[in-house]
């Protein structure tokens, strides 16, 4: 049975910066593409970034260079660092592997 476990989500003002986790088990994850998702209210679930095994990262357009995704196989946890956070980052943010996703952490950046 798969699990992600996201968590470090939270309120913050412009600017600031939070680090998401999610935590995965039931996969191999050194060989799994791992990605982060967010929705806001009232909007469609969009893409974030996506890492894959070796590494090899993309990003949304709007997020590049505030958001690092990074991974560490060691402890199946994946990362998504966000720094230069904007009141339009405010959205529920899911981490996902195929078919499967976590069950959201709420980021809310106020203006």
């Amino acid at each position: 049975q798969v699990q992600l476990v996201e968590s470090g989500g939270g309120l913050v003002q412009a600017g600031g910066s939070l680090r998401l986790s999610c935590a995965a088990s039931g996969i191999v994850f050194s060989i799994a593409a791992m990605g982060w998702f967010r929705q806001a209210p009232g909007k469609q679930r969009e893409f974030v970034a996506t890492i894959d095994s070796s590494s090899s990262t993309n990003y949304r357009y709007s997020v590049k260079g505030r958001f690092t995704i990074s991974r560490d196989n060691a402890k199946r946890t994946v990362y998504l660092q966000m720094n230069s956070l904007k009141p339009e980052d405010t959205a529920v943010y899911y981490c996902n592997t195929g078919r499967e996703w976590g069950q959201g952490t709420q980021v809310t950046v106020s203006s």
